[in-house]
């Protein structure tokens, strides 16, 4: 369904955004004809950033462009590189993407963290609990996580497109309320406008159709991996997760700021929150791996809206790693709550029934102080 506007209509801007993700290609970010970063457009972006940290907004960036860097200091000028170049050419560039990324927020003393994630990280659930945990406590302390994929070790093909599906997989993970993709382009049009000159501008779309898959173009040129394919899809992962998206033009200086007052994009509607996107997924589970049995207090407090502590439980049962999925029973034995464990089952039997300041003298090391937190818990009816 296409919304024939002339404005961004219902969808704002990103004021009413409280988690952002910024998606940024390699085109904006590296200078293609030396394989320098951007430096002044990268500085004008963290200005940007600044602004919205200042206004309450917790804001995450997911980077292209440390292949791009890095095959120009390692003198690879062809226009095809093999696998093991790619790699390589990640390997010091993500250095360089780093370095100039910690110099850009510097200056309004933001430290910045890098994470680089691999598919198994965002789709198995362990390891998508443990980077999502990484990624949450690192915007609780202040920081901006810089996101890449793990090309150095990447086992197939640096496949076409991966940081725009990247980006809303992130955004999923963290159940931010907004994604934007800056890119060479103003937004989604019904057909390539570089072709077309009577091309039509889609302001708005609340629901991605064939009608709007057809109206995606081809991938870009030079350094740009990505085109208005990707971006469709990364589009219905954001959505499906909650997550509204924009697309819109990151070759002018303050990109952010000109989405704030109104520069041209493309909005895509996100199908209900972040939070209920993410709850429904904990309930929809299959295949819960263990059982835990609470005692009065805990059962009330689940009913308050509080995390499940290790002082309430009074039986553990299955076999289960931290991450997986388990089912929680009341004192009458009926399931009250399901949700992602924090422990696995010897840990957490050896914890039920202690208090959380004594986690770690019985385990031996300091884990989360909740079993299942309230993030990962869903009440059943």
């Amino acid at each position: 369904m296409v919304a024939a506007l002339n404005s961004n209509g219902d969808m704002g801007s990103l004021k009413s955004a409280r988690r952002i993700v910024v998606k940024i290609g390699s085109a904006l970010l590296v200078d293609e004809d030396t394989g320098c970063v951007r430096r002044d457009w990268l500085d004008a972006l963290a200005d940007d950033v600044a602004g919205l940290r200042r206004r309450g907004k917790e804001v995450l960036i997911v980077s292209s462009g440390a292949i791009a860097v890095g095959r120009h200091h390692l003198g690879l000028d062809g226009p095809i590189l093999k696998l093991e170049e790619k790699q390589a050419a990640a390997a010091t560039g993500q250095i360089r993407l780093a370095h100039a990324y910690e110099e850009a927020l510097a200056r309004h003393h933001i430290t910045v963290a890098q994470i680089l994630l691999s598919p198994e990280d965002t789709e198995g659930r362990r390891r998508h609990l443990n980077a999502r945990a990484t990624m949450v406590t690192l915007l609780e302390l202040g920081a901006v996580p810089v996101i890449n994929e793990n090309d150095t070790v990447a086992t197939a093909e640096i496949r076409f497109g991966d940081n725009d599906r990247l980006g809303a997989r992130v955004a999923q993970m963290v159940s931010a309320d907004t994604l934007v993709l800056l890119s060479d382009i103003d937004g989604l049009y019904d057909s390539d406008p570089r072709r077309h000159l009577d091309a039509r501008h889609i302001p708005l779309v609340k629901r991605i159709t064939p009608e709007i898959e057809a109206m995606a173009g081809t991938a870009g040129t030079g350094y740009a991996s990505g085109g208005m394919v990707t971006k469709i899809a990364a589009a219905r992962i954001a959505s499906a997760a909650g997550c509204r998206m924009v697309i819109v033009a990151g070759n002018v200086s303050n990109p952010l700021n000109a989405l704030e007052v109104g520069a041209r994009c493309t909005w895509f509607r996100a199908s209900g929150s972040p939070r209920g996107a993410r709850k429904n997924w904990i309930a929809s589970g299959i295949n819960p791996a263990g059982t835990l049995q609470l005692d009065a207090g805990a059962e009330r407090a689940l009913g308050e809206g509080r995390s499940l502590l290790p002082a309430g439980v009074t039986l553990v049962t299955g076999s289960f790693e931290r991450g997986d999925l388990v089912t929680v029973h009341g004192v009458d034995g009926r399931e009250v709550a399901r949700g992602l464990i924090a422990y696995n089952a010897t840990d957490a039997g050896l914890i039920r029934g202690h208090k959380s300041r004594e986690i770690e003298q019985i385990l031996g090391y300091r884990g989360r102080d909740e079993l299942i937190h309230r993030d990962d818990l869903v009440l059943m009816e």
